[in-house]
């Protein structure tokens, strides 16, 4: 009797073990600072994302559970996220979102064997570096930045084009791809200059241009200086054309710099809310007051193919749903089909040209 009662008490304890089996995951990204709202999207779609996973079953009968810490967009706490997420015991980390966090990050989870995906870093430093576990559910700066210079070229042909940055990993490493670009064509830039993120003053950054002629500005940084500097270019007569790309996709830019992000111009991927693969979790997400546009799907797609590369692995270990996801696919996803080539990029990213008009974005162009 005795037996039978250890064995049913271990059967019990194993049963209830099982019931509440967990596999954990990372979601990292700006949740605090000058870039929170990139932070907020990430972390809306991850959450979306881990729901919906977990109603369904989980993964390979695992509920996940979502570990959620913020790097501020800071190179050295995105380290320290990076070791805390390690030492958590995740299998994945869905994010980092600025380069200069997913880049030394990516060190940290390629040492322990973390399988990382960011849903938003361009710079092609994060995946060149070779590391099998990274990869990324977004295009390349020197994808990105090419549709730039070829519009900037062909649209606007004689304008006289400032090329600024900020300075930073993905700021400079975006604008450094559209200066190249426009080289390629012949397309004389008047102006480089790098400005210092997180500056409250640029009237002498603006007085420059205006004294060069500037008609164009090209600005790679993110939305809060930006949104600064067109309000305090407007502020002293400067309104040329702006051009930014991929960091100012969020109503943030905005609510900084009001009419004067009138008529500025950006790439970003086609809209993937518009997507029909996108249909039932956009209407989920607008369902419970969450926008479903700017990096939120990306974030979602990021934990959607881990897990389903984890379900055909049969396995949530790092090292083979890396090499599953790499080599099965096209993985369903809600930014359509998703292929990753042998660095771990998207295969046959692409990218549009948007708008913003009377506080809201729109695709303007779909080719240069």
């Amino acid at each position: 009797m005795r037996k039978f009662l250890l064995g049913t008490a271990a059967l019990f304890a194993l049963s209830g073990h099982l019931a509440h089996a967990q596999v954990k995951i990372g979601v990292a990204g700006p949740l605090t600072g000058p870039n929170a709202a990139f932070g907020t999207q990430l972390k809306v779609g991850a959450d979306q994302a881990v729901a919906d996973l977990n109603k369904a079953g989980g993964v390979l009968g695992q509920q996940i559970q979502e570990i959620a810490l913020d790097d501020a967009c800071d190179p050295k706490q995105a380290v320290s996220v990076a070791n805390t997420l390690v030492t958590d015991g995740v299998v994945m980390v869905d994010g980092h979102f600025c380069s200069a966090s997913s880049i030394p990050a990516s060190k940290v989870y390629s040492d322990n064997g973390i399988l990382e995906i960011s849903p938003a870093s361009t710079n092609p430093a994060y995946t060149d570096n070779g590391s099998p576990y990274i990869f990324r559910t977004c295009g390349r700066d020197d994808q990105q930045g090419k549709v730039a210079a070829e519009y900037i070229y062909k649209h606007f042909p004689t304008a006289h084009v400032a090329v600024l940055d900020d300075n930073s990993t993905y700021g400079k490493g975006i604008a450094d791809q559209v200066r190249a670009n426009l080289a390629k064509l012949g397309f004389k830039v008047a102006y480089n200059a790098s400005y210092t993120a997180g500056d409250k003053d640029y009237s002498a950054l603006i007085s420059r241009l205006k004294q060069e002629g500037i008609t164009l500005v090209y600005i790679g940084g993110y939305y809060s200086d930006i949104g600064l500097i067109t309000r305090q270019g407007a502020a002293q007569g400067f309104t040329p054309q702006y051009f930014a790309e991929d960091a100012v996709v969020t109503p943030a830019l905005w609510q900084i710099a009001g009419s004067t992000a009138e008529g500025m111009l950006m790439t970003f991927p086609p809209p993937a809310e518009k997507d029909p693969a996108a249909a039932k979790v956009v209407a989920e997400l607008k369902a419970a007051n969450q926008d479903p546009t700017g990096y939120v799907l990306y974030s979602y797609a990021t934990i959607q193919v881990w897990a389903e590369a984890a379900t055909k692995a049969g396995t949530t270990d790092p090292t083979k749903v890396a090499a599953e996801l790499k080599s099965g696919g096209p993985w369903p996803s809600v930014l359509g089909p998703i292929s990753f080539d042998a660095k771990g990029d998207v295969v046959n990213a692409a990218y549009a040209i948007y708008r913003w008009h009377d506080g809201n974005y729109a695709v303007y162009a779909m080719k240069p």
